[in-house]
Formats: structure tokens, sequence, C-alpha cells
């Protein structure tokens, strides 16, 4: 079967597009209703939450054949449904709830795409980042667009968008054409046994650092540069700098894996992750310092999820291969930017922004001690592999 590139292509397009205009401004729609920061954090962090169970119990399901494009398909529906209760809600419990039913259903969906994008791949890794930097697009021209609306009308319009966007999410997904999973040779291990290995659970646990580093960054950043007096269209162009530089990144890593492979790449990213939150903290009011922030996004996020995702593609072969990717979603976006999200939602009034961030650079230096001291590999290739 030919790879459907613009089928997938076109689903990380709207699910990031979501991300482009949900993770920026919901925040800020959130603050014109009254919310305190604590709320704020608490309500962003149910995405967080859901992903520590949500997509594990979705993968376990795929994994015993009830069929990847067809959980994706439910996922799309009951997200685009859910989200519409935002339009009649203001209260915080009801919220909540709403979120974790929006965040439950929505994070089904990419751990599944993910282990579908690399069936059709057949073995070919490098070619991952073509097909998702069509999510970068679609998070560029949300991000955008929507920083630009919201300076001329009111932040309720954001819901407006964020549905359209969700409604393209389950267009595509009743597209997406199922891939049988590329044969495994020889007995794959159980699940456990994979997890035995020291280099997988510091891998993840680095993961897990990471992501609780971006914590802050994708609940306040919008609110800490508006309260510097960045315009809603200014945040947006700083938050599309920083996905041009991860599109630039993506198509460059085949070439980088083989050059360098992932380990040294992994390296390479948490190191910039540790500058870059300490040039948000206290660098915000020189646009230098801001824009070099926001270029350093393609290591922290696009070179180091580009390699992290790669590594556990590898690790987990056959049919354990869902599971591995909603572990590393699990324990990564949901549990770290679980722990993220509400230590800064928690501390922000108090400690200020400064020293929220420089908490997210010390996450980041631990991600990279652990990649630097466990994740090491035995005679794994630099094209197909994670070291």
């Amino acid at each position: 079967m030919p790879l459907p590139y613009w089928r997938l292509s076109g689903y990380y397009f709207f699910y990031f597009a979501f991300v482009g205009a949900f993770s920026p401004y919901f925040g800020l729609y959130l603050q014109s209703l009254s919310f305190s920061a604590w709320d704020i954090g608490l309500l962003m962090s149910q995405m967080q939450l859901m992903r520590l169970v949500g997509p594990y119990a979705w993968g376990w399901l795929a994994d015993r054949g009830h069929g990847r494009v067809g959980i994706v398909r439910l996922a799309g529906g009951i997200s685009f449904l859910g989200f519409l209760a935002f339009f009649w809600l203001d209260r915080l419990e009801p919220m909540l709830a709403a979120m974790a039913i929006l965040a439950f259903f929505w994070s089904a969906a990419l751990p599944l795409v993910e282990t579908l994008t690399f069936d059709h791949l057949k073995g070919q890794p490098g070619r991952y980042g073509r097909i998702r930097l069509w999510g970068s697009v679609g998070f560029i021209i949300a991000v955008l667009g929507t920083g630009a609306l919201l300076d001329w009308v009111p932040e309720e319009a954001l819901l407006w968008v964020c549905a359209l966007i969700l409604a393209g999410i389950l267009l595509f997904s009743l597209l997406l054409p199922e891939a049988s999973p590329r044969p495994c040779p020889g007995v794959q291990p159980p699940v456990g046994r994979i997890l035995a290995q020291p280099r997988v659970r510091a891998l993840l646990a680095a993961c897990f650092a990471m992501s609780a580093a971006h914590g802050a960054y994708y609940i306040f950043y919008s609110i800490h540069l508006a309260a510097h007096g960045y315009s809603k269209s200014e945040v947006g162009l700083l938050w599309s700098l920083g996905v041009l530089a991860e599109i630039l990144i993506f198509l460059l890593m085949p070439r980088l894996t083989r050059w360098l492979g992932a380990r040294q790449i992994l390296l390479i990213s948490f190191a910039a992750a540790v500058l870059r939150f300490m040039l948000m903290g206290w660098g915000v009011d020189w646009l230098v310092l801001v824009l070099l922030g926001q270029v350093l996004h393609a290591l922290t996020f696009g070179s180091y999820h580009a390699a992290a995702i790669a590594a556990v593609n590898h690790w987990f072969p056959g049919n354990s291969q869902a599971r591995g990717q909603a572990l590393y979603s699990s324990m990564s976006f949901g549990a770290g930017g679980l722990l993220g999200g509400l230590i800064s939602g928690w501390i922000w009034d108090g400690a200020g922004a400064g020293w929220v961030f420089t908490l997210s650079a010390l996450f980041a230096l631990l991600g990279w001690w652990l990649v630097w001291r466990w994740v090491k590999g035995e005679g794994v290739s630099r094209e197909g592999g994670p070291v």
C-alpha cells in the first residue's frame, strides 16, 4: 500500500492546529472569566492528567486487536462533542469535568496515529519528520490567525476557532487508513521486560522531566508575555517562530540522526532547554532574548521529540508498540506536564515568573543528567535506532 502522505499529514495539521489555538490562548480566555492562576493551572492540567491514564488504556486496547483507526475516530468524535460544552460553562467545577472528558478522549489519538505512521513508513523512521512537520504548519497558522483574531474580537471567539479545528480532526480521522504492523522477527519481549532495561526507564524519566520543564511554558507563557506589554498578535508571532524553527529541525532530522546519533541529539536538546527557560524567566523585557528563547524550541521540542519517539518505537517492537508510545505520552506529556503545570500554577503568583521558569530549567538539567548517565545502547544503527 502506498504511503497515505496527505491523509496522515492532514491529521497532524489539524491535531496541532488545535494545540496552536488552545494552548497559547485558552489560559487568556479563562483569565477573562476571572479565574485565578491556580484555577487556570488546575483546568489546563486536566489535559496532562488525562494523558497520564488515557493513552495507555487506549494503547492496550489497540495492541489487542481492537483497531487503531476505530479508536482514533471515536476519540475525534467525542472530543468534538465534548468541547461544545464550553459554550455554556463558566464555573470551575463543571469546566473541570468538561476538560477531563475532552482530554481523556483527545489524548487517545496521537500515540495511536504515531504508531500508525511508523507502520506506514515501513522501517524508514527518518521520513517521519516530513509528515510530522505539517502538524507544525497547522500550529503556526492557528497560533497566528487566532492571535490576530483575538486582538479584534472578545476572547469568547476562541471557542468557535477550537470547535472548527476539532471538526477538522474528526474529518481526517475518518480518512485515515489502517496499516499492518511491521513484522518483528524473533520472540517479542513483554512490556515488563522492556521496561526493566535501565536505558528505557531513564529515557522515560528524562521525558517526564522535559515535559515538567515545559509545564509553565504551555500554560503561562502567553500570560507572561501579555503582562509585559506584548499584544496577542505578537504573542502569536513568538509562538509561531518557535514552531518555524521546529519545522526546520524536522526537515534536518534524518541527516542529524546519521551524523550525531539520537543520544547526542537528546543531550543537546536538554542542554538547550536549560538555557531557554532561564531566558524566558529573566529575559522577557529584551526582545532579542525572547526571540532566541523561541528559536531554541527547535531543540527543546523538535529534535528532542523526534529522537525520543524513534527510540521508543525501536525499543517497543511488534504488539507492544502502541503501549510503548502510550507510555511515552503518559510519562512525558501526562505525568510530567501535569506536575509542571500544577507546580507553576501553585507558585506563579507568589514566586513570580522568573523563579517558575528557573524551576523549569532545573527539570531540564535533571533530564540531561538522566540521558548522559543511563541512555546508552548496544549496536543500534544511527538511521534506525536511538543511539
